[in-house]
């Protein structure tokens, strides 16, 4: 088998390459011709140690150079890419645990690590009863022609917002779909430069921001995220040259926060065409404080195009590319029970008066296309109308066919060609709106109540923010509870927040709070492990954590 993803390596366009951030403000350049070059003698390299087609190689690599030819070196070999994350501020044995762990799943013929990486790469391949020792990255002295590949392009592992980490079996035909679909959405054309900082190991940074650029060959400006916290201005100054983007919500808000005007004295950001926006729950306020900020600069808000997306639908899924400002409402939290239909009390178009916008608001994330179809289905898996929330549905080519190696969802599952993504949403005037996880929810006298609602009223109570407040559903033997987890030291807000939640929820539910330094995990996506913290909570691997019931 072969695809046109591919076809880039053997006809390399000279005039087009990469810019990669440099560590002085600057950016090292490589054209596609060079980057060809090293990927193909790369793959002959690979072939002598014996990879074969449709062989599953684990690759963990900083976002470099070599990263970049190593990738398309294991493709041009034929075989299937599991790119696994660097440590980022995991320790080491849990570091090692988790990498172990998609070893496991994953069983490579080869994993592909930096010599800085070599130790505790070997530590994850004895834990997960491979042996051996990882492979550095090196290059033969000949280019080998591209081989035959099995089925898969791609393994993605999804990032343990919900236990252990799941191998998405993404197939070439379900990534040429997906990019012809991120193509069209973006308005993609011939020339048009990309510049992101997104890490290659999540879908949206390596599908949406190094996949799709690489393999149209356009150019690409490329940062690691370490380099976008300490310098976000970089980032949007790209937008000079650059067409095109996608980060999350708290990207857009963070660069608000940091970035002085005076630093974007004289560029010239009018031809940023598209800012997709998805991973996270999307925020109108970040929005508009960043449309604000980039405004005077020749940024248009009809540049943002909010989306929704997930690896097991290989990435996107919709995105509003109708050029207008986006859309947000206000759904009556006493509506959002399944199956039922939900009452919107407010909607308005992204603007100055999203500022301050208290909780409750939800983003509209476009209309699906045809060729991608998105259904809301009741808990008994029946399609239901326009304006009823339930869970989203996806099909057509880019639905992934399941998890590696036999793996299981929690809650997302693969039926009948089509993703039952866990994800619960409605469609109003057109569009699909996400409110979040099914599993982050719990069920109050039979309706089904979202943990990130809660969340954000909560917040509010106790004054600490967004990002120091998560909760989570509790599992109970014919109980139900909530857990909130807070990164304080003391909870003088504690009998308000009781209160709240005994007035929200019930006096049947047991509300757990834990307070302390260091509580809150997430994902490499941003979304909070909320099963995860509860396990360990209950294992007892939380140190210093005060439990007040």
């Amino acid at each position: 088998m072969s695809s046109a993803l591919r076809e880039w390596l053997d006809k390399p366009q000279a005039d087009r390459g990469v810019h990669l951030a440099t560590e002085d403000g600057g950016w090292e350049y490589r054209d596609y011709p060079a980057l060809a070059s090293a990927a193909k003698r790369t793959a002959a390299a690979l072939i002598e140690a014996g990879v074969r087609p449709g062989d599953v190689v684990c690759v963990v690599l900083p976002t470099d150079f070599t990263c970049m030819e190593t990738f398309f070196g294991v493709w041009a070999a034929g075989a299937t890419v599991c790119l696994i994350t660097p440590p980022l501020f995991q320790d080491g044995d849990d570091y090692v645990a988790h990498v172990a762990a998609i070893l496991r799943q994953a069983r490579p013929a080869l994993t592909i690590a930096s010599a800085d990486l070599a130790g505790l790469i070997g530590r994850a391949l004895e834990a997960a009863g491979i042996g051996g020792e990882p492979w550095e990255p090196r290059q033969a002295d000949h280019e080998a022609d591209l081989r035959p590949t099995g089925e898969l392009a791609l393994l993605q592992f999804t990032s343990g917002s919900s236990g252990e980490p799941r191998g998405v079996m993404v197939t070439w035909d379900n990534l040429e779909a997906n990019r012809e679909l991120i193509v069209r959405t973006a308005d993609f054309q011939d020339g048009d430069e990309i510049a992101s900082w997104l890490p290659l190991y999540h879908d949206m940074g390596l599908i949406g921001c190094f996949i799709t650029p690489i393999t149209r060959q356009g150019p690409l400006r490329l940062m690691r995220p370490d380099q976008f916290i300490r310098d976000p201005a970089r980032w949007v100054r790209c937008f000079a040259t650059a067409a095109h983007t996608a980060a999350p919500p708290f990207a857009y808000a963070y660069a608000a926060r940091r970035i002085k005007p005076e630093r974007l004295e004289g560029v010239d950001l009018s031809g940023w065409r598209t800012a997709i926006i998805g991973a996270e729950p999307i925020d109108p306020h970040a929005l508009e404080a960043f449309a604000q900020l980039v405004e005077p600069f020749g940024f248009s808000r009809h540049s943002f195009k909010p989306a929704y997306g997930m690896a097991e639908a290989t990435l996107l899924v919709t995105a509003d590319n109708v050029a207008r400002d986006p859309l947000a409402v206000r759904p009556d939290p006493q509506t959002l029970a399944f199956g039922e239909p939900v009452t919107v009390l407010e909607r308005r178009p992204l603007g100055p008066e999203s500022l301050g916008a208290k909780s409750g608001w939800v983003v509209g994330t476009g209309t699906p296309e045809q060729d991608v179809p998105v259904v809301i289905v009741d808990d008994e898996g029946r399609e239901l109308p326009p304006g009823h929330l339930g869970e989203i549905v996806v099909g057509g080519a880019s639905a992934c066919p399941g998890y590696y190696a036999g793996a299981e969802g929690r809650s997302t599952r693969f039926a009948g060609g089509r993703v039952y993504t866990g994800d619960a949403g409605f469609f109003h005037d057109g569009q699909l709106f996400v409110l979040g996880r099914m599993g982050d929810s719990i069920k109050v006298r039979g309706r089904s109540v979202y943990v990130e609602d809660l969340e954000a009223r909560v917040a509010e109570i106790t004054g600490l923010g967004k990002g120091r407040i998560v909760m989570a559903g509790v599992p109970g033997a014919g109980t139900t509870g909530v857990a909130l987890f807070a990164e304080t030291g003391a909870a003088e807000w504690e009998p308000e927040v009781r209160e709240f939640l005994r007035r929200r929820l019930g006096g049947d539910v047991r509300v757990t709070i834990v307070i302390g330094s260091g509580l809150i995990q997430r994902t490499s996506s941003g979304k909070p492990r909320r099963r995860y913290m509860w396990e360990r909570l209950q294992a007892g691997r939380v140190e210093g954590a005060r439990v007040l019931e």
